[in-house]
């Protein structure tokens, strides 16, 4: 049976909570891989094809337009989820993806593929690990989720730093950084989930919704953690 949208975690019991769990993370992880497949398919095309690589990188301002796209989509999506209908919503997620695909393009012009590989197999393990932590763990991880956003933006703003200091000691703790960053937002993040899943009915449009957006929130804490390990790992 079904709950109310707005009814209490505390109010359900310790079987309906897990049979909403049950229900709603399939769904999370299932958008989540078609995410990262539609990057990975899009990047890979893009780095094959000599004419989409001279478009896309050759142009300074076409690079500076992929970024604003990304920021474009992903804030609207975030702002404006509770508006939308879950197909839009559901398409915005996957532009955003095919986006991050041809930024990824370039990846496999600086790193080996076997390293790329190597570091994703990497990430994907942690990952797993780090959402069992999140999911299994008595421990509100809200606190430290919060100093990790605070970390975030100072790393982001170390980053941009860097972006004229060049600086590869700088380099270096920021990419160490962003890991431990991103390993406490990937188990905290799993935690907000797992409670969303008892706060909303699963099988509503609300439900499905909610579904993209953890998708959403996770595929970022992928994508972020990959990155920061293929720079201190991949090889060049």
């Amino acid at each position: 049976m079904n709950q109310p949208m707005n009814q209490p975690m505390n109010q359900m019991s310790l079987a309906e909570q897990e049979q909403a769990f049950r229900k709603f993370m399939p769904r999370v992880y299932l958008w989540m891989l078609v995410a990262l497949s539609v990057t990975a398919v899009v990047a890979w095309t893009v780095y094959n094809s000599p004419t989409l690589r001279e478009f896309f990188f050759a142009n300074p301002w076409i690079s500076l337009g992929l970024f604003i796209g990304q920021l474009v989509l992903v804030v609207a999506l975030s702002a404006a989820i509770q508006r939308l209908s879950t197909p839009v919503a559901m398409l915005i997620f996957f532009a955003y993806a095919a986006l991050t695909g041809i930024v990824f393009a370039s990846i496999f012009m600086a790193y080996t593929q076997t390293s790329i590989a190597s570091t994703f197999v990497a990430t994907a393990g942690l990952f797993g690990v780090l959402s069992i932590i999140g999911f299994t763990t008595g421990r509100d991880l809200t606190k430290a989720g919060n100093i990790a956003i605070v970390a975030l933006i100072g790393i982001i703003i170390a980053s941009l730093i860097n972006f004229f200091l060049r600086s590869e000691a700088l380099y270096w703790v920021i990419s160490i950084a962003g890991v431990l960053i991103f390993v406490v937002l990937i188990a905290r993040d799993s935690q907000k989930l797992k409670q969303m899943a008892t706060q909303v009915d699963v099988n509503s449009e609300q439900g499905s919704k909610a579904s993209i957006m953890g998708a959403l929130i996770l595929y970022l804490d992928f994508i972020n953690l990959f990155m920061f390990l293929l720079r201190i790992f991949g090889r060049r």
